[in-house]
């Protein structure tokens, strides 16, 4: 279950940090759009199946030419656009990601050469589902110490890469996107969300429980690691469901705490966008109507890393995030991990 660490309480509680907002966002969906009927062509599934258990309608999936690293170009480019801040402003690219173009060199650096962006500090980080709130901590952080200004934080997955389409209680739930905010030590004057806390945690004692098994030192590529199927996305949906509720329930409690607020006070929460049933039970245990949750899930499925960052920046688009609100960033994904953040919109 999500904790507070001392040293966290320490540093968001006791002591005045310097200021973080967020200054600009951004996303990208492939053009392709997966429906459930398409899907249902050639997986034992239906429509009515898919959406009375998950709250998906439809999905995007990569074609030719679009790769992680290329939507989440696109996404940080449109977040830059958006802060109106030039790519020589940029001095750290920091990018979540669970489906890179490869195991190395970094997606980060990738984008870093793909913008044009200077011989500046790029690296990626893995947290499944919780990654871009875990890149958003680090990334805010990395400002606080004065050695940053403006970062790019991006989370970005082409997860149709992994998914088996043998197993139908897992490639129906996935889609693939990008989404990304520019964050920076200054304020900007035009809409600003103020980084107020973050939070961090992990738990690894169940790793089975959301894995791709093959690929890494533990089980390399190989011809019997092929046929047995391990490079493809594992997922134990029952136990997976119990404790993303309660552990996202608890993250939300904890940052809120931190920071002095209640869950009352909340006027938009945007949960990582994994199923309906996850983020309606949430809704309930923290006693909030459902019209305080931003959702897009029925249209792009679940996007792991880039499910937080493509909601927000439709939410900015929207005009769904007005003067003031109270904005609450909660996410679950495999590790365990968990996150969340909370942020002060101003326009």
């Amino acid at each position: 279950m999500p904790h507070s660490s001392p040293s966290d309480n320490r540093t968001e509680m006791n002591i005045e940090l310097p200021p973080v907002y967020i200054r600009g966002t951004g996303s990208y969906a492939p053009a392709k759009v997966v429906t459930n009927d398409d899907l249902a062509k050639f997986v034992d599934t239906s429509d009515e199946w898919i959406f009375t258990r998950t709250g998906i309608r439809s999905r995007r999936f990569v074609s030719a030419g679009e790769t992680t690293s290329f939507m989440a170009i696109e996404s940080a480019r449109r977040a830059m656009a958006a802060a109106k801040v030039s790519p020589d402003a940029i001095d750290l690219v920091i990018v979540a990601t669970i489906t890179p173009d490869m195991p190395f060199p970094s997606t980060a650096c990738l984008v870093q050469h793909g913008l044009g962006l200077g011989p500046i500090t790029a690296f990626d980080i893995q947290a499944a589902c919780s990654g871009f709130l875990y890149a958003l901590r680090i990334g805010t952080n990395m400002i606080r110490s004065g050695d940053f200004k403006h970062a790019l934080v991006i989370g970005a997955e082409t997860m149709s890469s992994v998914l088996d389409f043998r197993d139908r209680s897992t490639c129906v739930l996935f889609g693939d996107g990008a989404g990304a905010v520019v964050l920076s030590s200054e304020e900007s004057a035009e809409a600003t969300g103020k980084i107020l806390g973050t939070l961090c945690g992990a738990d690894g004692s169940n790793p089975s429980l959301l894995c791709v098994p093959g690929g890494g030192s533990a089980c390399p590529a190989s011809v019997d690691s092929i046929e047995a199927r391990q490079h493809f996305l594992k997922m134990n949906g029952r136990e997976i469901f119990k404790v993303a509720v309660r552990a996202m329930e608890q993250c939300s409690r904890d940052i809120l705490q931190r920071c002095g607020r209640s869950a009352g006070e909340l006027d938009c929460v945007i949960p990582h966008q994994a199923n309906m049933r996850i983020i309606d039970a949430i809704a309930s245990r923290l006693d909030l109507p459902p019209e305080r949750f931003f959702n897009n899930l029925e249209h792009y499925g679940n996007t792991s890393a880039a499910s937080i960052p493509i909601a927000l920046d439709e939410a900015v688009q929207a005009g769904r995030l007005k003067n003031d609100d109270l904005l609450l960033l909660v996410g679950f994904g495999a590790g365990l991990t968990w996150a969340a953040s909370l942020i002060e919109w101003n326009l």
